[in-house]
């Protein structure tokens, strides 16, 4: 793993850090860390099972033993523009996905001279994140949305998120194999949202292909302004299992195992799952909210990401 602990903080920087593991955190957005802040701690109870700090030379790529890159505009043989209509080409490039020499990953949209856009879209070569029986698990990142907004920002959509492990090598199977979108966001605007995908398309008991999902504001600075935490905590500890959403600590979005029958819930969690950062540009989510790229869309605003975390709680 490339996750570093070598990263300075103050005391105080740790036990917010803490807070937000423990989904506690509500004030901490007032709480302002470096953009190169490490992960924090694992709280008692926790064990961290995967990290990645994005240390490393400015302008190299990512640490191939974590992540795998997704190229082109789909999977071999799966549905064309990843499956959701984006019009970008996804690269190996550094020009595209690259460290930036102060902890942190750079995934940066960029249009050529025939108005052709290339993106980034990295995955865990692991697929096996899931609780363990009676326990929990913890997705988080610490990332800030595209520093572009208007009619700049138009059609961009970056996002952190999951797709069930059987998904892999498949790509005929999904809603069905679970997605779970612990942050994505489009145009620019102030607004993270958090969805859980699987049933049947289109419709379905989870109402696809929108999915089971809820929104709302950045805490504090915007979501493009600043660098947030996002987080899913997948929780089996109760005999009702729980998938819960967070945008700096806060609590904003739950999907509950009695909410669906039976067959489509395990059909979408009773596997492990892989983590995917990605900014696309168009498709059915901008679409939604305003279009797709044109004239005025301006290249080059990156995601930057400056640490994945992944935690286990024993049953």
């Amino acid at each position: 793993m490339s996750g570093s602990h070598s990263k300075r903080k103050t005391r105080r920087q740790w036990l917010i850090a803490l807070l937000s593991t423990l989904g506690l955190a509500a004030g901490a957005a007032a709480i302002t860390l470096p953009a190169n802040a490490s992960p924090p701690p694992p709280p008692s109870g926790w064990t961290e099972v995967f990290t990645d700090d994005f240390n490393g030379a400015a302008g190299t790529g990512v640490n191939r033993d974590n992540w795998q890159y997704a190229t082109g505009t789909g999977y071999p043989g799966g549905p064309a523009n990843w499956g959701t209509g984006e019009i970008e080409t996804m690269t190996d490039s550094t020009d595209n996905v690259a460290l930036d020499g102060n902890g942190n990953l750079r995934i940066t949209p960029r249009r050529d001279a025939s108005g052709s856009w290339t993106s980034g879209r990295i995955e865990t070569n692991r697929t096996d994140f899931e609780p363990p029986a009676g326990g929990k698990l913890r997705v988080e990142s610490r990332l800030q949305t595209p520093n572009v907004t208007g009619a700049a920002a138009r059609g961009y959509w970056p996002a952190f998120w999951m797709l069930g492990e059987p998904y892999r090598g498949n790509y005929q199977n999904w809603p069905a194999v679970g997605e779970l979108d612990i942050m994505e966001n489009t145009q620019g605007q102030n607004t993270v949202f958090a969805t859980m995908h699987c049933g049947t398309a289109p419709g379905g008991p989870c109402n696809e292909n929108t999915g089971i999902g809820s929104s709302t504001a950045c805490p504090g600075e915007a979501c493009t302004a600043g660098f947030h935490t996002f987080a899913m905590e997948w929780d089996r500890s109760s005999d009702i299992e729980e998938i819960r959403f967070y945008v700096d600590g806060d609590n904003y979005h739950t999907v509950r195992e009695n909410q669906l029958d039976a067959a489509t819930w395990t059909n979408a969690t009773d596997h492990g799952f892989f983590i995917i950062l990605n900014v696309a540009m168009g498709g059915a989510f901008p679409d939604a909210h305003g279009g797709g790229p044109d004239a005025a869309t301006e290249p080059g605003h990156p995601m930057v990401v400056d640490y994945v975390q992944v935690l286990q709680s024993a049953g």
